[in-house]
């Protein structure tokens, strides 16, 4: 799911920087693994950029640079991390259609339809957000995200569709990325799942970091971090990672309980982190094929297990999006219907 940035301070912009992190309570003994799992995701700092950012004398504590990644870390200790100015934007600037929800100088908000990924990456280096967002913006996106991560301060998977906002100007960068730190954004998805989560239903009340609130809110806690095996997917841990923490709501029930429309909200918001606190509960989504495994929809659905069955991406839809504007203080709140394909597939569900 998407990374804001988490728990640090950012300061400076497309001119380079510093980043102030501060060693929480159950971070790893060393310093470049416990400065890996607290610097915000949305920074693009990988472990083995800082361990180059360790060797290269840009990291320091009280004064006095660091260069040992082994270093052991105590609690509370604060390192700052020397940035370099963001390198120039090589990647293209493409004609992309894009559905604009918002803009002004500072920030725009798009509602991105799903098969678009975010940012360039090995095996998607064009036809990104990023590519029409230079297109569209120009010159104007905030540098703070690094080369091809210009504005973004938060992401959504490929195959999810829906709203999210990103900075034109550094101001709005760090403005923003404060919001996403103190998780005072307001963020709600929609999502198909397999199943109906019950209050009710003992093995999930049994589940270690399962439990549900009052109005029967399912709250999932857990630590996430990459699988040990797949890289490109995520895990549920609890010795290490970054923790994690969903609830989820029941809005409609089809077939009784062969499936279930959920508004899931983000209290953190790591790397796939809906689906895979859903698929761990035993209440994956809808066509994801990286988390939901082979389970298919009963045929007591009828039409409804044909379409669900074939939808061929995550049932999984960014519907709302809500922050203080972060140079204005204006409350801005956003909305996205729901696409077609999810619209449709809900509509066969219905109808049994």
């Amino acid at each position: 799911m998407d990374g804001p940035f988490e728990d640090d301070d950012v300061a400076g912009g497309g001119g380079g920087g510093t980043l102030s992190v501060t060693i929480g309570p159950e971070a790893p003994a060393r310093l470049d693994k416990a400065l890996a799992a607290a610097v915000p995701e949305a920074a693009a700092l990988s472990r083995s950029r800082l361990m180059r950012m360790i060797a290269e004398g840009a990291v320091s504590r009280a004064g006095q640079v660091v260069t040992d990644p082994k270093a052991r870390v105590a609690e509370g200790e604060i390192y700052l991390l020397r940035l370099d100015p963001a390198a120039e934007v090589e990647t293209r600037a493409e004609a992309i259609t894009l559905s604009v929800v918002w803009e002004d100088a500072d920030l725009i908000v798009i509602d991105k339809p799903a098969g678009m990924v975010v940012h360039p990456a090995p095996g998607s280096p064009s036809g990104t957000l990023v590519n029409a967002l230079l297109h569209h913006c120009g010159d104007t996106l905030s540098g703070i995200g690094g080369e091809r991560r210009p504005g973004i301060v938060h992401r959504i998977d490929k195959d999810t569709s829906g709203l999210l906002v990103v900075a034109k100007s550094d101001r709005a960068h760090h403005g923003l990325a404060r919001q996403f730190e103190e998780h005072s954004v307001n963020r709600h998805y929609l999502a198909v799942v397999h199943g109906l989560p019950s209050a009710a239903d003992p093995r999930l009340r049994g589940l270690r970091g399962v439990g549900f609130e009052p109005g029967g809110t399912l709250r999932i806690a857990t630590n996430l971090a990459r699988h040990r095996t797949d890289r490109q997917r995520q895990a549920v841990v609890w010795e290490e990672g970054r923790h994690a923490v969903t609830r989820a709501r029941v809005v409609e029930a089809f077939g009784a309980d062969q499936a279930a429309l959920m508004d899931c909200w983000l209290e953190t918001g790591r790397t796939h982190q809906i689906r895979v606190h859903l698929a761990y509960a035993g209440h994956g989504l809808v066509g994801d094929r990286t988390y939901g495994g082979r389970r298919k929809l009963s045929a007591a659905l009828g039409r409804g297990a044909e379409v669900g069955n074939g939808f061929p991406r995550q049932a999984l839809h960014a519907a709302s999006l809500g922050f203080d504007h972060p140079v204005t203080g204006e409350r801005m709140e956003f909305t996205s219907p729901l696409p077609p394909d999810m619209a449709g597939l809900i509509e066969a569900l219905r109808a049994g």
